[in-house]
């Protein structure tokens, strides 16, 4: 049998949708709201939206009926099909640096309006297809809602690097809304801060994913804005252990066991938990964007005595920019008309328009949550 090409795949999975009406309003429908963005997702599984409506339940755009509100800046269609496997010369993606397993496949084609991209995950067999005005995902959408999820937060990332955001590998918060990026290598505690500072009264903007938009030229009173992906924070057992008020999301037993571990242990223990914030912190504190006010890179580790944080300056420090800098990606496709910043330089103008931290020595994140909410308190009385 001959090998069938790309762009009957994608004409099949566009069949597909159109045969199972999963466009008509008679399918269930999910109407997303993420800062000026406004997407609609749509599937032929009930079900599915409402693991996406608990999911997201702070970005949903409860307030207006289909066909009177504001039209969509895309639709995202989850079709619930059996596995497809097509017999495609799929290219591998490459495993990130430090990781060995490979996880995706991919395959880019000619559209009419420019470039499409196939995407099929290797383990689900999910597959993803997205080009300008189309994004499906086809597969066993409702077993793999977390990749759903993923999926439907790659269009808004892609919807604002093509307004000329940058990306960020960090977590964010806010103070009446005054925010701080809060950024470091993988495994250095981001979401674990962020978490400690919600303790303290601040509300939530991102777990993993920043986008920045520039000010532009100076003056800039504002300064730079800030935009979370609605990702919820996934912990492990240490970040849980460390934080009452996470205390529900583990039972007696796993306590317990926990607490016979030793520091370092339970630290590197890799059990992740979704941490559904209006269950541990109350409703409303998961916000959408604020002014960047600050960058905390961490830099620490555990079995070191004492913590500091300090000013730096990014030009001096080079290095650092490593742990802030997120490339965008297998789902994200450049338009020829739009210029990407995705240069350092790009990176370090915007930084100088905040202040940027490093937290070094050992790991205390209440020292450092003290800090950065000290450290805001001032900024609210600018």
């Amino acid at each position: 049998m001959s090998r069938m090409s790309a762009d009957h795949v994608r004409t099949r999975l566009l069949e597909q949708v159109a045969g199972s009406g999963a466009g008509k309003d008679a399918f269930a429908s999910l109407r997303l709201r993420f800062g000026e963005c406004v997407l609609i997702v749509r599937t032929n599984n009930s079900a599915l939206v409402t693991n996406l409506t608990r999911y997201y339940t702070d970005f949903v755009d409860r307030g207006e009926d289909f066909g009177t509100g504001d039209a969509p800046d895309m639709t995202v269609t989850a079709l619930e099909t059996d596995v497809w496997n097509p017999d495609l010369p799929w290219i591998v993606k490459q495993p990130d640096p430090g990781k060995t397993k490979i996880k995706e496949e991919y395959l880019d084609l000619a559209v009419e309006e420019g470039e499409g991209r196939l995407v099929r995950k290797r383990l689900t067999g999910m597959l993803f297809y997205f080009d300008r005005e189309t994004h499906l995902a086809v597969g066993p959408c409702l077993a793999n809602d977390n990749q759903v999820i993923n999926f439907i937060n790659s269009r808004f990332i892609q919807w604002m690097l093509d307004r000329n955001s940058l990306l960020c590998h960090a977590a964010g918060v806010s103070l009446n809304g005054n925010g701080l990026a809060l950024a470091g290598f993988s495994g250095m505690g981001k979401s674990t801060l962020a978490l400690h500072m919600m303790r303290r009264g601040l509300d939530f903007v991102s777990n993993d994913r920043l986008l920045i938009q520039d000010p532009g030229p100076e003056p800039f009173p504002h300064g730079p804005t800030m935009h979370g992906v609605a990702k919820l924070p996934r912990v492990n057992p240490g970040t849980i252990m460390g934080n009452p008020s996470l205390d529900g999301l583990l039972d007696a037993s796993q306590k317990e066991a926990y607490s016979r571990m030793e520091p370092e242990e339970l630290w590197n223990l890799e059990q992740k938990h979704d941490v559904y914030l209006d269950e541990c912190f109350g409703q409303g504190k998961f916000l959408d964007s604020a002014r960047m006010v600050g960058l905390v890179i961490l830099n620490w580790k555990p079995k070191y005595p004492r913590t500091s944080l300090e000013l730096v300056d990014l030009v001096q420090r080079p290095e650092l920019l490593d742990t802030v800098i997120k490339s965008p990606g297998l789902f994200f496709l450049p338009r020829p008309d739009v210029a990407y910043r995705f240069q350092p330089e790009s990176y370090l103008d915007i930084f100088k328009k905040c202040a940027v931290f490093e937290a070094q020595g050992g790991v205390d994140f209440d020292h450092v949550a003290d800090a950065c909410v000290h450290y805001l308190g001032q900024r609210g009385d600018e």
